[in-house]
């Protein structure tokens, strides 16, 4: 247990850092706001460029791996989405935003860092696999089901909708160095040398400053109300999904160890701040997905442990 602690400590103490920071004010919130836009719209973009113009497309994109990750995440937004709709008695908007949260897991900022810390950074291919699709695949699930719910008797097109859709997706930062790296690597075309050195000194600064901004950002939301909602959205994301997500890759698809690992314990991790950010643009369920994040990350840092314990 204590080689565990050594390995997931260490990133929930940079997030308690960024958030014993903001509470005793010696950071402001515009301060956290701009780490965070540093992090997510520039260091984080540079890391994945790089990574995803190196990678080894042919030996990442393992189907089984991503058919595991994802059918797991998709039985969490499924089980989170229908939830809130019978149990909880919620609008089919704000149950969209419940299933979000729990199929968007944390898989950037708390799956890169604790599968590197636990494994080493040569174990981060199937991470990176996974990452690239995630925010493009998962954002365009949640938006889609979303504008179809508000478009219902608006008449809103296919084509319109479509628009909408990919411009949402095709505007963040991160999707951006994805797509980037990718065709970078499909071009073959090799990357500068000094190019190459100053995209590594940012990807050096991308997950530590993107956890402590990750705390100042966890102290502004408070857990109010709807504890069983918020109860349900960690039953969710933090068991049901990976515990899908390791069944299939092992006895369904019997994934080597290095890919069962990056899968499971991504699958592992809490809801995203971007599961917020997705509420917060729609205006609906934004206290509920805010607690949520932050309940979460706390007991993800007893979850994880437990996950890494099972995994050989």
């Amino acid at each position: 247990m204590s080689a565990l602690l050594d390995v997931i400590l260490p990133v929930f103490l940079i997030i308690g850092f960024g958030w014993a920071a903001a509470r005793g004010g010696l950071i402001t919130e515009a301060g956290i706001d701009g780490v965070m836009r540093f992090s997510q719209n520039f260091a984080l973009p540079c890391l994945l460029f790089r990574n995803m113009a190196g990678l080894d497309l042919r030996t990442a994109f393992d189907p089984g791996l991503m058919i595991s990750f994802y059918g797991g995440a998709f039985a969490g937004f499924a089980a989170g989405f229908f939830g809130a709709r019978l149990l909880f008695n919620r609008p089919m908007t704000d149950s969209i935003a419940i299933g979000f949260a729990c199929l968007f897991s944390n898989s950037l900022l708390l799956g890169l860092a604790i599968t590197e810390r636990a494994y080493g950074p040569e174990a981060l291919a199937g991470n990176y696999a996974i990452i690239a699709l995630h925010s493009p695949f998962l954002y365009g699930t949640g938006i889609t089901m979303m504008e179809l719910a508000r478009s219902r008797g608006l008449g809103l097109g296919p084509s319109a909708m479509m628009r909408q859709t990919l411009r949402a997706i095709f505007t963040q930062p991160l999707v951006v160095g994805i797509s980037l790296g990718f065709l970078l690597n499909l071009s073959g075309l090799p990357l500068p040398g000094i190019a190459a050195a100053a995209l590594d000194m940012m990807g050096r600064a991308a997950i530590p400053a993107a956890l402590f901004g990750l705390g100042g950002v966890l102290f502004r939301y408070r857990p109010e109300g709807d504890t069983r909602t918020i109860l349900w959205i960690c039953f969710c994301s933090l068991v049901l999904h990976p515990a899908v997500t390791f069944g299939l890759g092992r006895f369904v698809f019997n994934l080597p160890v290095p890919g069962l690992r990056s899968a499971t314990v991504t699958a592992a991790m809490p809801p995203g701040v971007n599961a917020y950010l997705f509420a917060h643009m729609y205006g609906v369920a934004k206290r509920v997905t805010a607690s949520a994040v932050l309940v979460a990350t706390a007991l993800a840092l007893f979850t994880a442990a437990v996950w890494l314990h099972l995994l050989p």
